[in-house]
């Protein structure tokens, strides 16, 4: 840090102090979240491989499918690189420029991940409620249209997150406890009023998330509905199936999430180092789970997966 004169007082800087009170075992947490990040990684490009080079899988559910896997590569890759620079070499510094523009990205990208889930709900609504309509409603031209929906609107509900803070006066140490530049973690090392970005914060939670997640148990309470009153074993039991694997990427997707926000705001008696590890798990477990849960759970696409693993 001292070769690039990066100092807590230099106004252009602002200074990542990884995990507080862990700073000594860096290098060993390290290992698990470099682990967990590649594996993730390597998950989701062989989701994007398989689908971009099989014609079979060129349908709604499976472009869905390859929007989650960018949107989890998105979050993953928008804090993992950073993180690890501060794990192995102790490069703390990030310019305000860049950690806003790493708080937009990732905020952005998680949002439009949650588009996706509903989507996604919303697409097995369609195919086991409406099945023979199936064809006509989501088309892989329509699904495109609805992925660039989803785009901007997480532009509209994130770009005044780096606006906000813009305007607000930093106190002098600039120093962040944290291992990326999370949007209350940088509006907390004002010396303003942080009033309108804390409402702000809160808005963005529950009503995209909170909208997100009543649209899709909507959709799932209508789906199980659906499902119990299919007579044959066969189609009960593979629509079941797809169920499982769905509902099981929504838990892993919001549950942690929720908790990550609601925990930073308000969870004042929770260790620093406990949140700020749960919050990187955040952003690593679920694009790591997510591959692996489709393709226990999805036939077709686990074949196609297996035939490719083969050819190695």
């Amino acid at each position: 840090m001292a070769t690039f004169n990066l100092t807590p007082s230099d106004p252009s800087i602002f200074i990542l102090t990884g995990i507080p009170g862990l700073e000594a075992a860096h290098i060993w947490i390290s290992i698990p979240f470099t682990i967990l990040y590649i594996i993730g990684l390597l998950g989701n490009v062989m989701v994007l491989f398989v689908v971009g080079k099989e014609q079979t899988l060129h349908k709604p559910m499976y472009l869905l499918l390859c929007m989650l896997a960018l949107t989890d590569i998105g979050t993953s890759t928008s804090i993992m690189p950073k993180a690890l620079f501060i794990f192995w070499f102790n490069l703390k510094g990030i310019t305000v420029g860049g950690c806003f523009t790493q708080m937009f990205f990732l905020h952005m990208v998680s949002v439009m991940h949650s588009g996706v889930l509903v989507t996604m709900a919303f697409d097995l609504y369609v195919a086991i409620c409406n099945p023979l309509r199936y064809t006509t409603i989501l088309t892989n031209t329509r699904i495109a249209k609805l992925g660039l929906v989803g785009l901007i609107r997480a532009v509209i509900f994130i770009l005044p997150a780096p606006l906000l803070l813009s305007g607000q006066p930093f106190c002098a140490n600039h120093i962040i406890p944290h291992t990326y530049c999370e949007y209350i973690a940088v509006a907390k090392m004002s010396c303003g009023d942080i009033t309108v970005n804390g409402t702000y914060n809160l808005v963005i939670v529950f009503v995209v998330i909170g909208l997100d997640l009543t649209l899709i148990a909507l959709s799932y309470g209508l789906i199980i509905r659906a499902v119990f009153r299919i007579s044959s074993k066969k189609v009960h039991q593979k629509a079941l199936n797809t169920c499982t694997a769905h509902i099981s990427v929504m838990l892993t997707s919001y549950t942690p999430s929720l908790f990550s926000n609601l925990t930073h705001q308000f969870g004042q008696g929770i260790a620093p180092h406990v949140h700020i590890i749960l919050a990187n798990l955040n952003f690593l477990v679920p694009p790591m789970l997510n591959p692996i849960i489709y393709g226990i759970k999805t036939k077709e696409f686990r074949h196609k997966v297996v035939k490719y693993i083969y050819r190695m």
